[in-house]
């Protein structure tokens, strides 16, 4: 996929967190709500592309959009890496992502939900379920990444669940062009 012409890179600031021990809290599945939470081996790419644009799209999510077909298979059928996908009432609400870098390492790649599920008091117990995921071949650390352009609270929660900051770092993002955008929604 081209990246457009005359669009702005955005300055993020980067702030790399690890979590040393499993969270300790629990949550009550909110009620009046019906959830569900699957993985997906093997996800195809159209719905992995859908659920990626559906929560990063007012994040700036890119890197994953411009992958060809050939990478991102790569990457998400690696068999270090698995999707799980939230399904809120029936419909699919959001995603996390986990690469077992190493015996001792599991890295949340992506974390997030779709406008859909926000508000709803989900966030929170979803995220929870999420590190009890990452927590489960024990490894050592629990590493995640955020940025300025993600939710605001993204730092805030991550650090309630038990993350620290171990570094950071400015880089740049290119948002999709318009062209870009609609060369994803032909891919649908």
């Amino acid at each position: 996929m081209t990246q457009g012409k005359g669009i702005e890179p955005l300055e993020v600031r980067v702030t790399e967190l690890e979590m040393t021990a499993p969270p300790k809290q629990s949550l009550p599945v909110p009620v009046n709500i019906q959830t569900a939470i699957m993985r997906v081996p093997e996800i195809p790419l159209p719905f992995y592309r859908f659920l990626y644009l559906q929560v990063g799209r007012r994040w700036n999510w890119v890197d994953r959009l411009r992958m060809s077909d050939e990478e991102l298979t790569a990457t998400l059928h690696d068999k270090r890496n698995s999707v799980s996908v939230i399904y809120v009432n029936g419909a699919p609400a959001g995603f996390f992502e986990l690469l077992q870098v190493d015996e001792d390492n599991v890295e949340l790649s992506h974390f997030g939900m779709f406008e859909h599920a926000l508000g709803l008091g989900l966030g929170k117990w979803f995220l929870l379920q999420t590190l009890y995921a990452a927590w489960n071949s024990n490894p050592k650390v629990v590493r995640v990444a955020t940025n300025t352009l993600d939710h605001p609270r993204a730092l805030q929660l991550y650090q309630r669940f038990g993350f620290s900051p171990v570094s950071t770092h400015d880089a740049t993002v290119l948002p999709l062009s318009d062209e870009e955008f609609l060369a994803l929604a032909r891919g649908f």
